[in-house]
């Protein structure tokens, strides 16, 4: 049974755990495109564990979301059965893995900004909200670590480790300011108490981010991402490619179970 606030509109509740959902799924399969892959056993090891914790985490959100929605829709059929235009993640999810350095700078920026949302989410008025909170900010807690340690260690290393870590934050860092931005969804729900302000996880993000980025000897870039459009039903050429990829056998085959 869903645990909706009455006080908050159903819409706008089931968008914003979709946000959450989404985020986490579309990173996920982007993660998932190492295993194989990775420039060493360990890693290729590491990417997939991280995968798997962010598609657990898919699986609670739009399961919840789902729920709030009340027609009868499944977490798979969420992931599964929407068109681009109906996914809400944030563009820095959706972002090509590009080299190594690329995929772990995504990670530490991601990582950096969904613990704090966490963190917050733990308080949360809806108590399955929190529930789920609770679970995915301890695997979160060691992406976060994982990521942090590789871009501090790539970024300090040898000149080339140090100038690829520089132009993939160079390249991220425009999409950053989108997981801070609000709009009527989100403060429908931090109204409720469900969920904090997101300009609210600001400060700590960049807290972690400047400690990551010092002790990586990495400049951090000026500016932030400002999407005009607003933030729900946009996405880029790169979701429709991941929506291709992972949405293929369901729609090939609609309804097949095995």
């Amino acid at each position: 049974m869903a645990s909706a606030d009455p006080a908050v509109d159903r819409t706008a509740y089931f968008d914003w755990l979709c946000r959450l959902g989404d985020n986490c799924l579309v990173l996920g399969h982007r993660v998932s495109e190492w295993c194989g892959h990775s420039p060493v056993l360990e890693e290729d090891i590491a990417l997939a564990n991280t995968a798997l914790d962010l598609i657990g985490q898919t699986q609670f959100w739009l399961g919840l979301a789902g729920e709030v929605e009340g027609k009868g829709r499944t977490a798979d059929a969420l992931a599964y059965l929407r068109d681009a235009a109906q996914f809400r993640n944030v563009l820095l999810v959706e972002r090509p893995n590009g080299d190594f350095g690329m995929t772990l700078m995504r990670q530490f920026l991601f990582d950096a900004w969904h613990i704090e949302m966490l963190r917050a989410l733990q308080r949360s008025s809806d108590p399955r909200v929190a529930e789920i909170a609770a679970k995915a900010v301890k695997e979160v807690a060691y992406h976060l670590e994982r990521s942090a340690d590789l871009v501090i260690r790539l970024g300090d290393g040898t000149d080339e480790s140090h100038a690829r870590m520089q132009k993939a934050l160079t390249s991220l860092w425009p999409y950053t300011g989108e997981m801070f931005m609000a709009d009527a969804v989100d403060q429908a729900v931090v109204a409720a108490g469900i969920a904090p302000d997101p300009a609210s996880l600001r400060a700590a993000w960049g807290q972690t981010g400047a400690e990551g980025m010092g002790a990586g000897t990495l400049s951090r870039p000026e500016g932030h991402f400002q999407h005009r459009g607003g933030k729900t039903g946009r996405h880029t050429e790169a979701l429709g490619f991941i929506l291709a990829d992972m949405q293929f056998l369901q729609r090939a085959y609609p309804g097949g179970t095995w």
